[in-house]
């Protein structure tokens, strides 16, 4: 973990509800796709936690929803604004495990952690295949993004207003062979993904935090090799200790 400040660059709208935030700063912390960050907001006790979409030397970019008043108060932010930002945070996704043809599936604001993982994957010569769901065409974001790294995606909506009408796990029927599966959304997509799925695979949780490092246990699950922090000892598990 490392406290730092970065300043921001861009701070970008995507949907009615969804932002994209690129910022500048020191990134070194930041080890393996599936990591977040904690941010520092002007007025509020608690961090905000936000999963990182990417990043690389100097440079981060976060995909945020406006949920809250910290939430709306970063939309709201101009270029130039410095942010107090912990990073490193979370043990993120490994890829020793993916096999050559890995699924990747995402709902909602699950959806960026899996892009920097998706780019990991093909550096190491893996074949990543994406799904990404939303509830209508209005809220779908970063497909494009997907596609242009050169990997198959397809999209879900719940109201079947794009893509493949349904959830995700009706998209998985459509995948055919996978190796392994990263996800990353909603608990109860979590779940119907855990049921879906045939292989093993890394299941990334969302939960509230305090400190967002450990310290003050807010955020503990039990699973079947005893209670974990999703901020410390997740946010990633393996599906195999997963207790629902």
């Amino acid at each position: 973990m490392k406290q730092g400040f970065f300043t921001v660059l861009t701070n970008e709208q995507l949907t009615d509800s969804v932002y994209k935030m690129t910022l500048s700063g020191d990134t070194s912390a930041i080890e393996r796709p599936g990591q977040f960050v904690n941010i520092q907001l002007d007025g509020l006790f608690l961090r905000r936690p936000i999963s990182v979409c990417d990043y690389e030397d100097g440079k981060l970019t976060i995909i945020y929803k406006v949920v809250g008043k910290g939430t709306e108060q970063m939309a709201a932010m101009d270029e130039g604004k410095f942010l107090d930002v912990l990073t490193g945070l979370g043990n993120g996704y490994f890829t020793d495990f993916s096999g050559e043809k890995p699924l990747l599936i995402g709902g909602g604001v699950g959806v960026p952690p899996l892009y920097n993982l998706a780019k990991t994957l093909l550096k190491e010569g893996k074949k990543p295949t994406v799904i990404l769901g939303f509830n209508t065409k209005k809220e779908v974001f970063y497909e494009q993004e997907f596609k242009s790294l050169g990997v198959n995606v397809l999209v879900t909506t719940a109201d079947g207003s794009y893509g493949i009408k349904g959830f995700v796990t009706d998209a998985v029927k459509e995948v055919g062979e996978y190796t392994y599966v990263y996800t990353c959304g909603p608990e109860p997509m979590l779940k119907a993904v855990y049921n879906a799925t045939t292989t093993s695979g890394e299941y990334s949780f969302e939960e509230r935090m305090g400190c967002g490092f450990g310290a003050c246990m807010g955020c503990s699950c039990k699973t079947k090799y005893g209670n974990k922090r999703i901020c410390k000892d997740g946010p990633v598990l393996i599906k195999e200790e997963i207790i629902w």
